[in-house]
Formats: structure tokens, sequence, C-alpha cells
């Protein structure tokens, strides 16, 4: 299997998921959100700034600036 995919495969693999929280949960706040990113004609979200969230995500993610750790015990 090949890993890497492309910037619009990985932002349409966030909105399924986050697509089946909300099929789970209901929750007006995930459902407002997924509108804000769904694609409109032309293949852009209909909140243009969501996108531009997105890359910045793409690329603190891509120089290792995202935390992925629960939490750290009580020192």
């Amino acid at each position: 299997m090949d890993d890497k995919i492309t910037l619009k495969e990985a932002y349409a693999a966030m909105y399924a998921y986050l697509q089946m929280l909300y099929d789970m949960t209901g929750s007006d706040d995930l459902g407002g959100f997924l509108g804000s990113m769904s694609l409109l004609e032309d293949g852009t979200p209909a909140d243009p700034g969501v996108w531009d969230d997105w890359m910045c995500a793409v690329q603190q993610a891509r120089h290792g600036q995202v935390d992925l750790t629960l939490g750290r015990p009580d020192e």
C-alpha cells in the first residue's frame, strides 16, 4: 500500500472522519464545521478560510510541530 496521499485526499479523509463523528454524536458544532468544510462546485470550501487553516495544519505536521501525545504525567 502506498502511504502517500495528496492534500485533497487528506482533506477528504479528515472530512470523512469528522462526518463519522458527527453521525455518532449529532454534534451541532461538528455539523456546522462540516458545512463550512463542504466543497462548492468550483472545488473550494464553503468557508474560504478553512483551506488556509488546513494548509497551516499540514505545514505544522510536516515540520513535526504537532504534539500527538495524550498528556504528560504530573511531575
